[in-house]
């Protein structure tokens, strides 16, 4: 293994767990309520719950996964130890650097709305000008070092944090019992079918893997960090579920949509609980821009030195500038302002619950050399494979345009990695470079 250079800046248990809360705590819990609430109920909050117990025994696979082998390469490093340096390898890392730049699109237009809604009337045009603002600022942030990522991420989950917990602690001293009673719920079927919902929620946890580099200890600080974000991002959920469905009906949390949070402040924060909302969603999903942006740097950087992409991705411009950051923003721009993402809406969720279960069944595989508990282990494939079949019944059915199109990103993948492997074939089981 290799170590950084002496003297380089390190980041700490806390940072690196803050970059994955504010890749988890962005424009999920204020998009997700309403399409929840369809489903689930005023049981919602069950669903987070579901969904963050589904998320820590990932979290369990990848801590330890990553205990063992720390890499800049994040949890492509699992992959390559689990089913060695060849086409499963290549294809996940295509679809992981797909999905980065969808979720950031996604996340940016989002961001984008709320600035739009608050500062230009809600007009279409600057809605598309504020996400690419926003792209463009967390790029140089990115470009800058994972410090400044980090300093950015520790403000924006301080503050989204902050008022969040301030808004869970008014709702719920003044919520209305009835409204969550469990007569009221739906059927464990339905609830469980949410959790495809609430489970988007949670993918951004994964990007803590990739702060290995950055670490002056992975093995130990890891795991630690994964736990930590899991389990702030789980009570924040749980508890704002619970506000919201405590005070507005089912039916007033549909109709509110995103701004379903502003109207269940207002009962108890006044009409200053609306423009509280704004500012939080804005800080929210400019952290979970930023954050979407910092695996990119890693994951083609190592897969370009390991053969699995061209070299041209693993190039940095003045020392400084990744190319898989450069590339990943210039996409999501592409993405923000000249495609309706609405179609393409879950295609990240999906593509991550393939991901997270191929690294867990490959963990199974090599579960003697991280000490992991096969029983977890059995547990981690089978939730998110629950969750993934959930997904595609509930969902990919009746939005045959997101059906397609994760079936596009898929094959297009699939290309990317035979057509570049043509021509350069990589070292078989060659691990990536690992830090620590």
């Amino acid at each position: 293994m290799t170590l950084p250079e002496d003297g380089a800046a390190r980041l700490s248990v806390r940072q690196a767990a803050f970059i994955g809360v504010g890749a988890m705590v962005g424009a999920g819990i204020f998009a997700l309520l309403g399409a929840a609430g369809e489903v689930a109920g005023a049981a919602v909050w069950l669903s987070f719950l579901i969904a963050g117990a589904v998320a820590i025994l990932q979290g369990y696979s990848f801590a330890r996964l990553g205990a063992r082998f720390p890499s800049a390469g994040g949890l492509l490093e699992y992959v390559v130890r689990a089913f060695g340096n060849g086409h499963v390898t290549g294809v996940v890392a295509w679809l992981l650097l797909a999905a980065n730049a969808i979720i950031t699109a996604m996340v940016a237009v989002s961001f984008g709305s709320y600035a739009s809604g608050a500062f230009a009337d809600g007009s279409a045009g600057w809605a598309k000008v504020f996400a690419v603002l926003v792209v463009t600022l967390m790029t140089v942030l990115n470009v800058l070092g994972a410090q400044a990522v980090a300093r950015a991420q520790t403000i924006v989950v301080v503050v989204v944090v902050g008022i969040l917990t301030v808004f869970a602690i008014a709702t719920l001293s003044d919520l209305d019992p009835s409204l969550l009673a469990f007569s009221g719920y739906p059927s464990l079927s339905d609830i469980v079918s949410s959790v495809a919902l609430t489970f988007f929620a949670f993918l951004g946890f994964g990007v803590i893997t990739f702060t290995a580099k950055d670490l002056a200890d992975p093995a130990r600080q890891l795991p630690r960090a994964v736990y930590l974000a899991l389990g702030i991002a789980t009570a924040v959920y749980v508890a704002v579920a619970l506000g919201v469905f405590g005070t507005l009906t089912v039916d007033e949390v549909v109709e509110s949509g995103g701004t379903a949070l502003a109207v269940a402040a207002q009962p108890v924060l006044g009409d200053a609980g609306y423009w509280l909302m704004t500012v939080t969603a804005l800080f929210a999903t400019a952290g979970a821009t930023n954050s979407g942006l910092y695996p990119a740097a890693g994951l083609c950087e190592q897969m370009a030195a390991t053969g699995q992409f061209p070299p041209a991705l693993g190039r940095r411009f003045g020392g400084r500038a990744a190319a898989g950051v450069l590339l990943t923003a210039a996409v999501a721009i592409v993405l923000s302002v000249g495609f309706a993402l609405t179609a393409i809406a879950s295609i990240g969720s999906a593509v991550a619950l393939i991901v997270f279960a191929l690294v867990s069944a490959g963990h199974l595989r090599i579960r003697e050399q991280t000490g992991a508990s096969t029983v977890l282990l059995v547990l981690a494939v089978g939730s998110a494979a629950v969750v993934l079949v959930t997904f595609a019944v509930t969902t990919l059915v009746d939005e045959p345009a997101t059906a397609v199109t994760l079936v596009v990103v898929l094959l297009a993948s699939v290309a990317a990695d035979l057509l570049w492997k043509r021509r350069h074939r990589p070292a078989d089981d060659a691990p990536l470079t690992t830090t620590g």
